[in-house]
């Protein structure tokens, strides 16, 4: 799937960013700078859960979830940098530690884990849509076009194996009034 991805991705570059470069208006440079920081902090609470759990599909979603976010972060920061915008400051990384040797009343629960990184990829998805609504350069936009359909595959990934193992909060079903189900 990767590979497809690439594939029309460099479809588009060829297709639609052909105008002249400008300079990045405020708000793109701000969509980008928010994002990076919003990685930036996302990675060592991976990293901390990582630390945590001792579940192997979960362990599995959280190091895809650090490798997505880790490439995106680069991508972004590259470009940052060409442009001439300051990146923000970075939380330290998590150092390796054992799952067993944390208090209970201070582990999280594997279930509360996959929700976070459930959170913050709809999160992500949402920050992603409003840079797409907001870029004028055609390169940026390709670039939020991509993060976003990195970000929305990989959550169904976690969303199917949330079903899968019990770990999804499902909210009330809505009935309509004068349904039968009422």
């Amino acid at each position: 799937m990767p590979h497809k991805i690439e594939a029309l991705f460099d479809y588009l570059t060829t297709r639609f960013d052909t105008e002249p470069k400008t300079n990045l208006h405020i708000g793109e440079a701000m969509g980008f700078w928010l994002y990076y920081t919003a990685l930036a902090e996302e990675i060592p609470v991976l990293e901390a859960a990582l630390n945590t759990t001792t579940d192997n599909v979960l362990i599995g979603l959280l190091k895809e979830a650090k490798k997505l976010g880790t490439s995106q972060m680069n991508i972004i920061e590259d470009f940052l940098i060409k442009e001439g915008v300051s990146l923000s400051d970075t939380s330290q990384h998590k150092p390796k530690s054992d799952p067993n040797s944390i208090p209970l009343g201070v582990k999280s629960t594997d279930s509360e884990i996959v929700n976070l990184v459930s959170a913050k990829v709809a999160a992500n998805i949402i920050l992603c849509s409003n840079n797409i609504a907001q870029s004028i350069r055609s390169d940026v936009g390709l670039i939020w076009i991509r993060f976003h359909s990195e970000k929305a595959i990989f959550g169904m990934d976690v969303k199917t194996k949330m079903r899968e193992h019990g770990w999804i909060k499902v909210p009330p079903y809505y009935y309509p009034p004068g349904s039968p189900n009422n």
